[in-house]
């Protein structure tokens, strides 16, 4: 019976270990030597103690990818530094996702303090990441501080319709070679054996959790959040390039429609444009540009879906940059949309999928 005890504790050591093994490999991928990172600009400004490095992995991106903002402070020692926020400072371009990485000690014992920002743009065209401030003072002396200031970079944002897309091929590879694979041994189908319990009993334990009753929790989004997330959902779809031009004029208008909704409480998706736009002259909520500009955008919608018009490649281009520039322009934080029902309901579509 000791011994039988005995065997069953080693299998747990070993289940363990594995574990262990796994988690530890997951969070070096997380986490990766920001040394290793490739970047198109790396921008480096000194001042004293100070050396500053900005850094972006592109010089040029389209309007449907993101780019990596990367700022590296090495601080002699003695010194305290506040790191700049980026937060309302940039305005063409989003934050998708930030880190903060862990501070390391360089050669000389130099603090090095590294953030970086995954970024979306917003309208094609050359934009610019404007300068950053970063302060600094001497722990012996902390009133007195001191700040370096940050050259700005421009990045050239492309649009999602390019001119050459019908031109490209992919050449066929020559001269492939498949190579004999080898048996695996037999310690190989152990591990794979071992990691597949492992991963059962985690799916029982996560399984187990899903099935507590949780507390419910309401979920608020600012109304411009909501409407960049459907426009980026639009050009996920790829209908223009799939010729499916009406179909996306039917989204793009319903789109800013709901945004209307949820930013200034009028009831434009119920309406036709003429009910909508007669509400609107009466509506103090918009400032008369913004009527102009919100007449003209449905007016060329309405064009593409019931008169038949077939727009160019810069007439869609415009329509999408009108679109999110008055999302932009008209955007607030004062009033919260309750979208739980909403979200509820998009997951209950995909788990029935």
């Amino acid at each position: 019976m000791l011994s039988s005890l005995s065997k069953k504790r080693g299998q747990v050591l070993l289940l363990s270990l594995i574990l262990l093994a796994a988690l530890a490999c997951r969070e070096e991928r997380a986490n990766p030597d920001p040394q290793s990172q490739s970047f198109a600009i790396d921008q480096t400004q000194e001042r004293g103690p100070l050396v500053v490095h900005v850094r972006v992995d592109a010089n040029s991106i389209s309007i449907a990818e993101t780019l990596l903002l990367q700022f590296e402070a090495t601080l002699s020692p003695g010194y305290t530094l506040e790191m700049p926020r980026i937060d309302g400072v940039l305005r063409q371009f989003g934050i998708l996702d930030w880190d903060n990485l862990r501070d390391r000690l360089d050669d000389q014992d130099n603090v090095v303090k590294t953030s970086q920002y995954r970024l979306e743009p917003f309208l094609s065209g050359t934009h610019e990441i404007p300068s950053f401030l970063f302060r600094f003072a001497d722990v012996n002396d902390p009133d007195r501080t001191y700040t370096l200031e940050t050259d700005p970079i421009e990045i050239e944002v492309t649009s999602l319709l390019g001119e050459e897309r019908e031109n490209l091929t992919i050449a066929d590879i020559d001269d492939v070679v498949e190579m004999p694979r080898p048996p695996w041994p037999w310690w190989v189908w152990l591990i794979i054996a071992l990691v597949l319990i492992a991963a059962l009993l985690v799916t029982a334990y996560w399984l187990w959790l899903r099935s507590r009753p949780a507390k419910a929790v309401r979920i608020f989004k600012s109304a411009h959040e909501i409407a960049y997330e459907r426009l980026r959902r639009l050009v996920d779809r790829q209908l223009i390039e799939n010729q499916r031009v009406k179909e996306f004029y039917e989204h793009i208008s319903t789109i800013l429609r709901h945004y209307i909704e949820d930013r200034f409480d009028l009831r434009a998706p119920e309406q036709t444009t003429e009910e909508f736009l007669s509400d609107l002259k009466q509506s103090r909520a918009l400032a008369p540009a913004d009527k102009e500009s919100l007449e003209h955008f449905l007016a060329h919608c309405d064009l593409v879906k019931f008169a038949k018009h077939h727009p160019d490649q810069h007439q869609i281009q415009d329509t999408f940059d009108l679109a999110k520039a008055f999302v932009e322009k008209t955007q607030s934080e004062s009033r919260m949309i309750d979208i739980t029902d909403r979200v509820q309901r998009q997951a209950s579509q995909e788990g029935a999928a």
